[in-house]
């Protein structure tokens, strides 16, 4: 699929307190490792997690609140106008509030797969992601390192002059947008803690 655009930004556009209400909120959760694929946290192994670990590394808590739906929600609808793609899709899942501390990191990949959702949840059951969302909430003094880097060929001609680093999102309340298709990675933290609030958003499979 060509794309005009890659990804779309909006520069500090959540408020200081609404960033601090998620920080303050998705701090009083559990955190569990975060996983990848058909991984389960009920039967993932000592093993698999060792073997994740070279791949992604990091803390997440899952978050379904309609007050952060509510906020976020606004800026994936204009974005998917006015990049362009205007893809059609009518469900969020849950919000996966990320932690990065010191050493972590999420190595290449992307938020989709060719297969449908298989759930019982009708609003997801029978489709795919179609637009992902990234919203920075720590401010960029508080660590180093952790930058978000898009690629924009197949994962196999990962040459440098095809990497971008998002550095948009660096600013405190930035949200970016992007199709789920698109490869990313998120790069090592050196010092401090990034956190970060994703979003995948659903629709029934491209014609």
């Amino acid at each position: 699929m060509h794309l005009e655009n890659y990804y779309y930004y909006f520069k500090g556009v959540l408020t200081p307190r609404f960033c601090n209400e998620v920080l303050e909120y998705g701090k009083t959760h559990k955190k569990e490792t975060a996983l990848i694929g058909n991984l389960k946290k009920d039967t993932v192994t000592k093993k698999q997690i060792k073997d994740l670990k070279k791949k992604r590394d990091s803390e997440i808590v899952w978050l379904d609140d309609p007050w952060i739906y509510r906020e976020i929600q606004p800026y994936i609808q204009e974005a998917n106008k006015a990049a362009k793609w205007n893809f059609d899709w009518n469900y969020s899942e849950a919000c996966q509030f990320t932690k990065y501390s010191s050493g972590q990191y999420y190595d290449w990949h992307c938020d989709s797969w060719h297969s449908t959702y298989k759930d019982s949840d009708q609003g997801k059951n029978g489709k795919i992601r179609k637009l992902s969302v990234t919203c920075s909430l720590s401010d960029p003094s508080e660590y180093e390192g952790g930058e978000l880097e898009f690629n924009f060929n197949l994962p196999d001609k990962r040459k440098k002059d095809n990497i971008r680093k998002c550095t948009e999102i660096s600013p405190r309340g930035s949200i970016v947008v992007f199709p789920s298709f698109v490869w990313h990675r998120v790069c090592p933290v050196k010092r401090g803690t990034r956190y970060s609030l994703v979003v995948w958003n659903l629709g029934y499979p491209f014609r």
